[in-house]
């Protein structure tokens, strides 16, 4: 399992782990507990956005009610804002939950409130007084973008605008943790990218603590300081998510990983590249170099340093296949190049750019 970079910590998961099951069968004895999260060690930084992210079934929303305390470790110890929340008495758990907001990936809204209603409803039950509720509703719909819609029902707003309900009834309270949990999965790509941005500004001008809980490893790329990577319980892999991104070091995330960018031809693709393009193919890593600190003065290996690589050797190239996005304010992603010419010149060219960055090699099989 990768480790990579840490801060403060709002959340600890200190070999935290969470059991179901056990129940006895008729005939064949007892089932065996499932272990739905399993011995994981987390800190999640506060003030930053951090992912947590798997297949069905990884454990990410587990983990996320053993944050809130709707779940309880039966090992371990889960710290949140510093207060070891694994046995508190409800009463204490009560005022801890009152510093997390919780979105939802169905909104879950009342339909019977207005918006303003909706997101007046946890500032009642905190018992804030009329005026002030008022006053909070107000700002908050604005800062959402929504303040023309206080007097609508959720019945008339569209996927988009509820989350944004949902967004500001979960800052209702001013909590320092926000927890999303599949909170774009029902949204269509133009919503996602709006609510994401939306999540952004929640970060940087309020300072709270965002959890992204998602399976979709572009919400990851897209918003995420921090990445997690679960997988039947146990924490895989974790870090910045630039580091995971360019070196993932487990199956699962490098599958992840060639989902999000679709930088790096699968072998059906290959083989209907090589119907156009003669020639033995390799896939170069594009990479930010740098720390990351200074975007504007990084140093990017990858796919100007390949044609340099082939021309100096004398080998004859065409870009076929690729993809380079920004993550974290840096550029990241592969170019696949059909190489023509003799084979000691490629292979040299080929063994010059392994000591600067990444390089997959084809065979006609595939990778």
């Amino acid at each position: 399992m990768a480790d990579r970079g840490s801060s403060a910590a709002a959340i600890s998961f200190r070999n935290a782990t969470r059991r179901f099951g056990g129940r006895r069968r008729l005939r064949a004895g007892p089932f065996a507990p499932t272990a739905a999260v399993d011995g994981v060690d987390l800190e999640i930084a506060a003030g930053r956005i951090t992912g947590i992210i798997g297949y069905s079934g990884a454990g990410k929303s587990t983990l996320v009610r053993l944050i809130n305390g709707l779940e309880r470790p039966d090992d371990g110890h889960v710290i949140v804002d510093g207060t070891d929340i694994s046995n508190v008495g409800e009463r204490q758990l009560r005022r801890i939950r009152g510093d997390i907001g919780m979105v939802f990936q169905q909104f879950s809204l009342f339909s019977s409130r207005t918006v303003a209603g909706n997101v007046e409803f946890p500032l009642r039950v905190a018992g804030v007084p009329k005026r002030q509720r008022a006053a909070r509703v107000k700002e908050l719909l604005d800062f959402v973008g929504i303040g023309d819609k206080a007097k609508h029902y959720p019945r008339r707003l569209s996927g988009g605008q509820k989350q944004r309900v949902g967004i500001a009834r979960a800052l209702a309270t001013s909590p320092k943790i926000l927890l999303a949990d599949e909170a774009t999965s029902a949204l269509d790509p133009d919503t996602t990218s709006e609510i994401l941005t939306l999540l952004r500004r929640v970060n940087r001008e309020l300072g709270t603590t965002i959890v992204v809980i998602t399976h979709e490893m572009d919400v990851i790329r897209d918003i995420c300081d921090h990445v997690a990577v679960l997988d039947h319980g146990r924490l895989i892999e974790h870090g910045d998510v630039y580091d995971v991104f360019a070196r993932p070091t487990s199956p699962i995330t490098r599958r992840l990983v060639r989902g999000a960018v679709g930088d790096i031809p699968s072998d059906e693709t290959l083989a209907r590249l090589r119907t156009r393009h003669p020639g033995k193919f390799v896939t170069v890593a594009i990479r930010d170099t740098g720390n990351g600190e200074n975007p504007a003065g990084q140093a990017v290996t990858g796919g100007d340093d390949a044609l340099e690589h082939f021309t100096r050797a004398g080998v004859d190239v065409a870009i076929v296949y690729g993809g380079i996005v920004e993550l974290a304010r840096r550029p990241f992603g592969a170019i696949t190049f059909a190489m023509r010419g003799d084979d000691d010149r490629i292979a040299e060219a080929v063994s010059g750019l392994r000591t600067i960055t990444e390089v997959i090699e084809h065979d006609e099989a595939g990778v």
